[in-house]
């Protein structure tokens, strides 16, 4: 009797582990990185998120993420195909403005089939350890050699990184 006892409680727990792999099956990815990236050579700002592939995925397979705009207005939303051999999927939104340090900002990731099909939905939030007032007004080079900005390196000797004015008061 008691190593009946003994197997119903494995087989019991065991149960539950298969229901965790299941689990995870059902989420193709996984979130593996989220940071805010500013280059200051181009002044510009952008989110990058990482998914770790976990699962398989249809072909075709899309991703669209939508960034909280930090700067105000519409969210910033992004479509990417995800290519069957990719082991990592990186995700980058097109360059923002008005990053406030410490601030959670809202990211809405949805995984789609060829058909748009809702396959898996990631919400998170980015928070940033830096703010936009380290970043220059103007892109600090131009050209694909990093030839000085003009507008910022004046003939004169001056340098001007003016901060960029248009954010709204945090």
């Amino acid at each position: 009797m008691k190593a009946i006892s003994i197997c119903m409680a494995l087989l019991i727990g065991l149960t539950g582990l298969t229901g965790c792999q299941r689990e995870d099956l059902d989420e193709p990815l996984k979130l593996s990185g989220k940071v805010f990236i500013f280059n200051y050579r181009v002044a510009q700002a952008t989110y990058v998120v990482t998914l770790a592939r976990n699962g398989p995925l249809p072909e075709p397979s899309f991703v669209e993420t939508t960034f909280e705009n930090p700067a105000g207005g519409a969210p910033l939303v992004t479509r990417a195909k995800i290519f069957p051999f990719w082991d990592k999927v990186s995700l980058e939104s097109p360059a923002v403005h008005c990053i406030v340090k410490d601030r959670p900002y809202a990211i809405s990731i949805r995984i789609l089939d060829g058909e748009d099909k809702v396959i898996q939905t990631i919400e998170t939030t980015l928070t940033s350890s830096l703010d936009q007032t380290i970043m220059p007004g103007k892109a600090l080079v131009v050209g694909p050699v990093y030839t000085p900005n003009p507008e910022v390196y004046g003939a004169d000797g001056k340098v001007d990184y003016a901060q960029d004015e248009t954010c709204p008061a945090a």
